[in-house]
């Protein structure tokens, strides 16, 4: 049964990172393209969470703490570049 719900929620998080490659290429401003990409790096997080609970490795969620940081650290360059134009002043 739980396997079952995951690959349920897997779908839906899915359909959940299609919507937002779709507000990453038609979003009206560039803060709503941050945050669709910054949305896209927690959705990704939660599949690949939901992936390593489905084959039962704890790899997974090393992999999911890598891609944590590397959306926390580019977020903030690209907010940085876009508010200063430089990102290390």
């Amino acid at each position: 049964m739980l396997n079952f719900t995951i690959i349920i929620i897997c779908v839906l998080v899915c359909i959940a990172l299609l919507l937002n490659t779709w507000r990453l290429f038609e979003g009206p401003s560039m803060p709503d393209r941050i945050l669709a990409l910054d949305t896209m790096f927690i959705n990704s997080i939660a599949l690949i969470v939901l992936m390593g609970m489905y084959m039962g490795s704890p790899l997974y969620f090393e992999g999911a703490l890598l891609i944590a940081m590397l959306g926390f650290v580019s977020t903030a360059a690209v907010c940085t570049y876009l508010l200063r134009g430089d990102i290390i002043k």
